[in-house]
């Protein structure tokens, strides 16, 4: 190894060290700790959502925590990149993503996203002038959050799922999961400062010269530029459904789809920070890629055949409760119950009258939906223990749930519009 070389990995080495001291020390600010008191609040109203739909009560808080550690993973990998790419927060407009952000919101919830605020404020100040950002740090900055969003998805998307029913385009109720996630994002960011005179300034990490890759917007390349390390904290959601794919194929899609769409935007604002004129590329790629993204999804949601529907023969089991009968008889998701102690079970008034004469005892014949064979096994239940499983709808069966995209604006102007057509 050279010695150039050499210094530079020392150089890296003690950066690291500095990167981990000051995540540490971040967990102990008093923001991060209303974010998790956040993070909490919307777990909770989640238990309650699945109780309130289906009775599902002694939910552990693995999901919460598993919450919070991946959360965690994802922020000290955000703040490594971060520093390699050499992203700062200097004139990135970060005072005005929120504001932003929240009027979107009054158009659609699914516009509360950093890559529609951002795209717009960056094309705001490519062609107003105002406000004014550094157009590649911020785009960059929203790369980066999807990227670590992206892993997020992949790891921990999947889990915990709540099952619900709801109307198909085809007008019939099918069953689903509401894949939704909430994580926290402690971060360590970049600050710089110029320093008069170009001298070095004592006590600060020399870097290498090809750093930083993504070069601060308003700065001379003579100019002697300092960076610090600052705590910043975030938090990412995900929010998805799969009723044509599992939910761990569905969140793996998703996945590769949002890591394919931060990986451009990164490049391109990488090249837009070295060649001025291209930094239109990144402010229009952000919410249009992203948009493609999300189109993408629903027209697989839309076009794919429903997987968890009402059988020709038997129920198919929706979701089960984990450690309850039903799952340590073996029943899992997809799969169809043919019959329940010599019982045939094509209802679920005909499971509900079954289970009533088990006297708790339960054998069970069901066709399994990853392995398509026939599976037959029996256990005992204690009396008045509730069996544990969620069925798919059976024809009769009303939506539970009913999504819109439409925010207060868009709701507000379509009451307004019928009131004045009924009014003529």
């Amino acid at each position: 190894m050279s010695e150039v070389n050499g210094l530079h990995l020392l150089t890296w080495i003690e950066i690291i060290v500095q990167v981990v001291k000051a995540f540490i020390q971040l967990l102990y600010s008093p923001l991060f700790w209303v974010v998790m008191l956040l993070l909490a609040y919307q777990y909770y109203q989640m238990y309650k959502s699945k109780e309130a739909l289906f009775g599902i009560k002694g939910e552990t808080l693995w999901p919460y925590f598993l919450a919070i550690g991946s959360g965690l993973v994802g922020g000290l990998a955000a703040s490594f990149l971060m520093v390699f790419l050499g992203i700062s927060l200097n004139n990135i407009g970060i005072i005005w993503l929120w504001p932003v952000a929240i009027l979107l919101l009054f158009i659609s919830p699914r516009l509360v996203c950093f890559s529609y605020a951002g795209g717009l404020i960056s094309l705001s100040y490519l062609i107003f002038g105002v406000p004014h950002v550094d157009v590649p740090q911020l785009m960059a900055l929203v790369a980066l959050l999807h990227m670590v969003e992206a892993l997020l998805i992949l790891v921990t998307g999947h889990v915990d799922a709540v099952p619900v029913y709801m109307r198909h385009q085809s007008g019939r109720v099918i069953g689903a999961f509401n894949l939704q996630k909430f994580w926290p994002i402690p971060m360590v960011a970049l600050a710089f400062m110029v320093v008069p005179g170009g001298e070095f300034v004592e006590g600060f990490v020399q870097m290498p010269n090809w750093w930083p890759l993504i070069k601060p917007g308003g700065v001379q390349e003579s100019a002697k530029v300092v960076y610090q390390l600052i705590p910043v904290v975030a938090a990412l959601g995900y929010g998805d459904l799969a009723a044509v794919s599992s939910p761990r194929e569905k969140s793996r899609k998703s996945s590769f789809h949002l890591f394919l769409f931060s990986f451009v935007l990164l490049g391109l604002s990488v090249l837009a920070s070295h060649v001025s004129w291209t930094a239109f590329l990144p402010a229009l790629f952000s919410p249009l890629g992203h948009e493609m993204v999300i189109r993408l999804s629903q027209k697989e949601g839309q076009s794919g055949t429903p997987l968890y529907v009402d059988p020709v023969r038997g129920v198919m089991v929706l979701d089960v409760l984990p450690g309850s009968p039903a799952y340590r008889l073996g029943l899992r998701t997809g799969d169809i119950i043919l019959d329940i102690n010599g019982w045939p079970v094509n209802s679920k008034y005909d499971m509900s009258v079954a289970l009533e004469d088990s006297l708790g005892f339960i054998e069970a014949e069901w066709l399994q939906y990853k392995s398509n064979k026939f599976s037959r096994n029996a256990i005992r239940k204690g009396l008045g223990q509730p069996f544990g499983v969620i069925l798919a709808p059976g024809p009769y069966d009303a939506p539970m749930v009913k999504f819109s995209s439409d925010g207060i604006l868009l709701r507000w102007l379509r009451k307004l519009r019928k009131r004045f057509l009924t009014s003529k």
